[in-house]
């Protein structure tokens, strides 16, 4: 089984990486695990690239998903879950449906806020764009 693990450093998403710590004795074999941060692009005003060049943007992205990613790495190595480990830069939900699409992933896991529906209207939800876009399962870990 292939999982992508959705996380971005808060307390939710590391909900889902010690969720899925739990699970892995569970496997028969032990699961690929996609870990993953989606970072959303920094917008570009006209003439940016006159004082900010494309390597200080990707500097940006990659301290700034490396901080991201950093806990999840260290629980899972704790746990002696394997994984592969990747910084995207997109609009989150279409990125890591892409990305699990692209991959082969038959799961995509992700923490939830756990707002309700009158919160969900207010401030929407990646894990609810997720569900609605993905065409593989998504387990939502509260």
């Amino acid at each position: 089984m292939k999982i992508l693990l959705a996380v971005d450093g808060s307390k939710f998403s590391l909900d889902a990486v010690d969720y899925l710590i739990k699970q892995v004795p569970q496997y028969r074999d032990k699961p690929q695990v996609e870990l993953i941060t989606v970072h959303l692009p920094v917008p570009r005003p006209l003439g940016m690239h006159l004082v900010i060049g494309k390597n200080d943007i990707d500097k940006y992205y990659s301290e700034e998903g490396e901080s991201c990613l950093a806990e999840a790495k260290k629980r899972l190595d704790a746990a002696g879950v394997s994984y592969a480990a990747q910084i995207l830069v997109g609009q989150i939900a279409e990125t890591l449906n892409a990305h699990a699409e692209k991959t082969g992933c038959d799961l995509i896991l992700i923490g939830t806020h756990g707002r309700g529906a009158p919160g969900r209207m207010l401030l929407g939800s990646v894990a609810t764009a997720v569900t609605h876009l993905s065409k593989v399962p998504v387990l939502l870990v509260k």
